[in-house]
């Protein structure tokens, strides 16, 4: 992979403890930026809790959409989602995307963003 260069990604589903990339992203070193709208990350995981380091672009929120399309995560949302899967990255910091109500279970969690801008850094889990 060429770091730092736009390039078109796809992922179907990613195995557990693996992430992917859906859509334009300019991956470097240390992160990945969004370079069109309607860019993914897709996150397999078994925690209670997921969490993932953004920034937006400095001058305007970057909306985000959660867990798939597929269905709302409901009583599964983290701090910074509803539960619709609705959120923005309007600061740099940590966000929490999934905390589980009941039993801790592997699921897919699929953070799309309606802006191009946005950078991704690391998932932390709870």
């Amino acid at each position: 992979m060429l770091p730092d260069i736009v390039r078109n990604y796809s992922v179907a589903e990613p195995r557990l403890d693996r992430w992917g990339l859906s859509g334009n992203w300019i991956v470097g070193g240390e992160r990945a930026t969004l370079d069109q709208a309607n860019g993914a990350i897709a996150y397999r995981f078994s925690a209670r809790d997921l969490h993932r380091a953004w920034t937006g672009t400095g001058r305007q929120a970057n909306p985000l959409q959660g867990d798939r399309g597929r269905q709302a995560p409901g009583e599964n949302h983290g701090a910074d989602i509803d539960a619709d899967g609705n959120g923005t990255v309007a600061a740099t910091r940590l966000y929490q995307l999934v905390r589980q109500a009941g039993d801790v279970q592997a699921r897919t969690f699929e953070i799309r963003f309606l802006d191009p801008g946005v950078q991704a850094y690391a998932f932390t889990f709870g």
